[in-house]
């Protein structure tokens, strides 16, 4: 005797459209922290609670009729994990919910994340202004990768915005900054530079990691386009890699969408349930962190050995000001340099028991970075030295831990320099 097969239409996504239309969840009304634990789930007839992991390649159709019309557009629904899947729509659904956008696409990795929306934004004979403070993935992507393809790019001082102005040209398409800078944590005037993009015609991306969703707003801002490396406060704990692009519905559906069709840096949704499970708890998660980072902060400053030391939470920013008016907190990152150069800086590192050397960041566990030799090492040393990465400069990304913990880390660390 055969054992009957089970077979739910459902999930051949003729039934998994009603499926759509009946049982996801979202409510414009609702605060940031219900958003991020509630929005854009579906659910299958099985009810779960946590949502489902749709891990396939493909989908079936009942018929060669509903496959033709799949296709043509006539029947909307999943056709290929490529193009757009369950797990990643969910995704995709909630952080578009949070930021406030009409319409997001989830990449397998930050950078993936950034090459599209520039890639998307422009074509041969266009024009790309970026502030010169990015991490060094980011600065190639404008400096060598966009030239080959006949897209010529302009770098500037990201906080002086008369330096953007003047770079305009009648090609100008898209402008690009992060705001906190990696890693000397600049903070450059979102609208400000939102306003010079719109009256040249071209697109502003911004990418807001170091804010965090929670704390800065770059779409309300005047943005058009936000980008997130999802594998850093997103996940937040280390385990998986993630990108996403925000905007308007019709651009990601006109100029996004082919371009992830058609070249595949599409997130897989494994990583998207990962990512959406870290999205439920960045709330509380963020939230720690920056008041630790705070603390932290308040106590290296002054200290004879810290030579600088820079936190968007605290007055003696060099843009405490900009910071307050378009930032809601400080979040969890920080920059000092010791004095001593590189090896003081090394010192340092190395004398930490808790807190992790590792080129990442908005994780768990606290981890330190020393810019000039990893992360900020390809763009050459005349470069680090226009923008303030100076070798005895270190990045730090403030984790979970007990904040007296890692007071008494910093400090006996301190001491070794």
């Amino acid at each position: 005797m055969r054992t009957p097969v089970l077979r739910l239409g459902f999930f051949a996504f003729g039934a998994n459209k009603k499926m759509t239309e009946t049982t996801k969840t979202g409510n414009k009304n609702w605060r940031p922290e219900t958003t991020l634990v509630h929005g854009g789930t579906m659910r299958s007839p099985f009810g779960e609670t946590s949502e489902a992991m749709y891990l396939t390649q493909g989908f079936v159709y009942d018929n060669a009729e509903a496959a033709e019309a799949r296709f043509n557009g006539e029947d909307p629904g999943f056709v290929y994990s490529r193009y757009a899947n369950p797990t990643v729509s969910m995704f995709e659904d909630r952080i578009k919910a949070l930021e406030g956008a009409e319409a997001a696409r989830g990449t397998a990795s930050g950078m993936a994340a950034v090459n599209l929306a520039l890639m998307a934004s422009v074509k041969a004979g266009d024009h790309v202004i970026a502030a010169k403070a990015l991490f060094g993935s980011c600065r190639y992507i404008c400096e060598t990768l966009l030239p080959r393809f006949g897209v010529e790019s302009t770098l500037v001082d990201g906080t002086d915005i008369e330096q953007w102005k003047a770079a305009v040209r009648p090609n100008t398409r898209a402008l690009f900054l992060e705001s906190p800078t990696n890693p000397t944590l600049e903070v450059i005037d979102i609208s400000a530079v939102a306003d010079i993009a719109r009256e040249a015609g071209a697109r502003l991306v911004v990418d807001n990691v170091f804010a965090t969703p929670l704390y800065q707003s770059p779409l309300k801002l005047g943005a058009d386009v936000v980008v997130y490396s999802a594998t850093k406060h997103i996940d937040g704990q280390g385990r998986c890699l993630g990108g996403v692009v925000l905007s308007d519905e019709e651009w990601i559906t006109e100029e996004v969408m082919p371009f992830v069709k058609h070249t595949g840096p599409h997130m897989s949704p494994f990583n998207a349930w990962v990512l959406m499970k870290g999205l439920e708890t960045l709330h509380v998660r963020v939230a720690r962190q920056t008041d630790t980072a705070r603390k932290i902060a308040d106590h290296l400053a002054g200290k004879a050995k810290v030579k600088r030391l820079v936190y968007p939470g605290r007055d003696d920013h060099p843009q405490a000001e900009l910071a307050r008016r378009q930032m809601r907190a400080g979040s969890t990152m920080l920059a000092l340099e010791v004095e001593g150069g590189k090896e003081a800086a090394f010192r340092f590192t190395n004398a930490l028991d808790i807190i992790r050397i590792s080129n990442n960041l908005g994780d768990a566990k606290s981890l330190i970075t020393h810019p000039a030799t990893t992360t900020h090492q390809s763009i050459g040393e005349e470069a680090r030295a226009e923008l303030g990465i100076t070798d005895g400069i270190l990045r730090l990304s403030v984790g979970l831990e007990d904040p007296q913990d890692l007071l008494e880390d910093v400090e006996k660390a301190l001491n070794a320099v």
